[in-house]
Formats: C-alpha cells, sequence, structure tokens
C-alpha cells in the first residue's frame, strides 16, 4: 500500500543523571569527588532511503522514541550515551514542523535531519569542580529529551510525470514502456496512487511517474486533486495523455486546456515546465477520425504532438524518446537536486511570563539552571541563581518588571526572586 503522509510523535531519549560520589580514603570521611557524568539521550533522526517506497510503517507506528542514556556512578564512571532512533523514509519526503515550517525536505539517498535531539546527561560532581567550589556535593539530574510532533508527506522524485485525465490510457502506457505494474482496467479512477516506472531509450533512461487521473476542479481538492498534484511539483517535464475516445466526457481540447489550467492553479510555476503532449490509443477508429483537426489545432499552438497506441506500440518509441530528449534538457540548464535541511536556531532558550502572582519561566535554559540534585543547599541555591544571571533569565525577569521577593515558578518548584548584585543574592526555594 502507498501512503503518502504520515503524523510523527517523535521524543528524543532522556539523559542519564550525573552522580555525587566521592572517593573513600582510609582514615578520612570524605575524600575528592568522583561522581561521573549522566550519558546523553538519543535522537530521533529521519533519513530517507531509497530502498524505503512509502510512510505505510510510520503511519502504523507513529509514536518514535530515541533510548536514554544511563546514569553516571562513582570512581568517574560516565553513563552510556542513548541509542539514536533511525526513521527510513522514501526520497522526496518533506517534514514540516506543527505550524507548517519546512524542516527537511529528503531527496536524497542517506540524507538526514535530527527532529528530535535527545537530552543532555547531568554531571556528576567530579564536572562541577571549580575553583571557588572544591568539592560538590551534588549533581546535575538528566534533561528531558526532545519531544515534537511533525508531519511527513512524499512527494515523488521523476523525470517526467504523466498526467492526464481518468482513464486515459497512463497506466497502460507506463506499463508498457517499464517494468511497472499498475492496476489496468477500462473505468475511470482505476489508478489511486502513483506509480514509477524507469524508461531505457538507446542506453540511456529516465524515470516516468504515472499520476493518478486529474479531473476539474483538482486545484481545489476535487478528486483527490491536491494529494496527485503533490507528486507533479518534482517533475523536470510535464507529459500530457489526450484521450480522443468516447470514454472520456469532453474534447481533447478542452482536456488539455483544463489539465494545463489546474497545474497552473496548483502552482504557477507548473505553467513553465517543458511539455510533451500526445494523443492516445491512437489505433482506435475515433481517434483516427480526429487526428488531422487534432494536429491543425496542436500546430496553430505551436505543439509538438504524438499520436501513440500503448496497445500497439505504434508511436511509443519516438515518444518516449522525445521525453527523454526534454529530461535531459532541463538537466544540462538546471543543478541535481539537493535537498534542504533547516538548521534551527537555539535562540534565547527560555520565555518569562506573568500568570496570577506569579512569573514562570519555561523553557530548556530555565530547566536546565535548576537541573540539580538537591536544592536545598547554599552553595546549590548560589549556582542557581549564577546560572540564571548567565543565561540571562535575571535580565529578563527584571525588563519584565520582576522586582525583590517576587514569587519565580520553575516547572514544579517556586522560588522568591532576588536579582544578582542585591544585598542577598541567592534564589530562596520556598
Amino acid at each position: 500500500m502507498f501512503i503518502d503522509e504520515a503524523v510523527m510523535y517523535a521524543r528524543g531519549g532522556d539523559g542519564g543523571a550525573g552522580v555525587a560520589a566521592f572517593q573513600k580514603l582510609r582514615g578520612k570521611p570524605k575524600g575528592k569527588p568522583e561522581g561521573g557524568s549522566g550519558g546523553r539521550g538519543g535522537a530521533v533522526i529521519v533519513r530517507a532511503d531509497e530502498s524505503v517506497a512509502s510512510l505505510l510503517d510510520l503511519k502504523r507506528h507513529p509514536h518514535q522514541r530515541a533510548g536514554s542514556g544511563t546514569h553516571g556512578e562513582g570512581d568517574v564512571r560516565h553513563g552510556r550515551r542513548g541509542d539514536d532512533l533511525i526513521v527510513p523514509v522514501p526520497l522526496g519526503t518533506v517534514i514540516r514542523l506543527e505550524d507548517g515550517t519546512l524542516l527537511a525536505d529528503l531527496v536524497r539517498h542517506g540524507q538526514e535531519v535530527v527532529v528530535a535531539a535527545g537530552g543532555r546527561g547531568g554531571r556528576g560532581n567530579q564536572a562541577l569542580i571549580t575553583p571557588a567550589l572544591r568539592a560538590p556535593t551534588f549533581a546535575e539530574q538528566g534533561e528531558y529529551g526532545e519531544e515534537i510532533t511533525v508531519t511527513l508527506e512524499v512527494k515523488l522524485i521523476a523525470d517526467a510525470a504523466l498526467i492526464g485525465f481518468p482513464n486515459a490510457g497512463k497506466s497502460t502506457l507506463i506499463a508498457a514502456v517499464s517494468a511497472a505494474k499498475p492496476k489496468i482496467a477500462d473505468y475511470p479512477f482505476t489508478t489511486l496512487q502513483p506509480n514509477l516506472g524507469v524508461v531505457e531509450v538507446e542506453g540511456r533512461d529516465f524515470v516516468l511517474a504515472d499520476i493518478p487521473g486529474l479531473i476539474e476542479g483538482a486545484a481545489e481538492g476535487k478528486g483527490l486533486g491536491h494529494e496527485f498534484l503533490r507528486h507533479v511539483e518534482r517533475a523536470r517535464v510535464l507529459v500530457v495523455l489526450l484521450d480522443p475516445s468516447s470514454l472520456q466526457p469532453t474534447d481533447v481540447y478542452h482536456q488539455y486546456d483544463t489539465l494545463v489550467a489546474e497545474l497552473v492553479a496548483h502552482s504557477p510555476e507548473l505553467g513553465l515546465r517543458p511539455r510533451v503532449v500526445a494523443v492516445s490509443k491512437a489505433d482506435l477508429d475515433e481517434a483516427a477520425a480526429v487526428l488531422t483537426e487534432v494536429r491543425a489545432w496542436a500546430a496553430d499552438r505551436e505543439i509538438d504532438l504524438f499520436a501513440i497506441s500503448a496497445a500497439t506500440g505504434e508511436g511509443v518509441r519516438p515518444f518516449v524518446s522525445a521525453i527523454l530528449e526534454a529530461v535531459d534538457a532541463v538537466k544540462r540548464e538546471s543543478p541535481d537536486r539537493r535537498g534542504y535541511v533547516l538548521h534551527r536556531p537555539a535562540g534565547p532558550g527560555f520565555q518569562v511570563r506573568r500568570i496570577e502572582d506569579a512569573w514562570v519561566l519555561e523553557g530548556r535554559a530555565a530547566q536546565r539552571a535548576i537541573n540539580l540534585d538537591d536544592l536545598s543547599s547554599p552553595e546549590v541555591l548560589d549556582l542557581v541563581a549564577a546560572r540564571l544571571a548567565r543565561s540571562g533569565i535575571t535580565d529578563a525577569l527584571v525588563a519584565a518588571g520582576a522586582v525583590a521577593g517576587d514569587d519565580v515558578k520553575i516547572g514544579d518548584l517556586l522560588f522568591e526572586f532576588h536579582p544578582v548584585g542585591d544585598e542577598d543574592d541567592d534564589m530562596v526555594e520556598e
């Protein structure tokens, strides 16, 4: 089953906790600090893989979580890093954040993006030694992994896209010129998912996509139009197939104008793509009856028109050769597809909000400032105050209107605010 859309709930692994431990020496109650640090949590990484055909597995398993880091131990033994979780997706997968921001467009095999980073491991007391604090009695807790919801959609990567009304013969054609095996029947909307085929011509080849039939109003979503037109966006060349048979409710002239109008309505840039146009089912009597008139119409519009029959092979070889030439011409003029990965800036890492009678601090930087295993000792509270000052949180609180004695809340902890530089520099836990 071809699934080209999915939502993923990703969470990076949590960081392991650091430990407060001391060297054990005979005759001394406490030796030097030797607590190890926790391991960093693993990341959720989305990677383009040419062996993956659709988002079916992700659709079935939308929740993806990386491994957590292990805790540190005494004797400066550090915790193990959590295992990264690799989520393979088809080439051409576009990943967006919940607000629609493009996070990544993965078009090459092996291209990848970190969707949810792992939490940092907490430092043990051996790593917290400073000139002013020679024997820390505390350690840091590990940080939680990043949690995020993203949407993924596949836009097929093909050199040429085969478009036409339902039952125009697209699937029959791609089956005749490639090894693709689409579902074929004599009724509209037989093809409900795109098919890819590799077409070989005189030792060269190109990838042809069979796009399910488009109808008038497709650009507004009619007949699953949005889902189908998405797969046209990457094609270098547009191959328009016109059906002269009585199975179609409109003539080939209206078909052509409608298809072009729908492409332009979906994306004006599609109207500028090279086109190769053909009348299908040329072996039918009703096709022969209108071909002379259709050729004259095409000549007036300066359209190079082909008459083909996938059933008999008539005209197919020069037709696919023309597609290959058009594809090669675009490749010579345009650089290779490189894809896109957004490098998200870290930003300030915190937010200050006034809620009822307290200042509430949110964000990774705020959590990191209090990420310690013992918030009762004066030395720890001094360290928290220093971290808040270094990260810019103290200045942000003052700028927002906070004054000494105000309540400040970080997570489940409530503090009394005393800006660094006041007589009492400490953040006092309540």
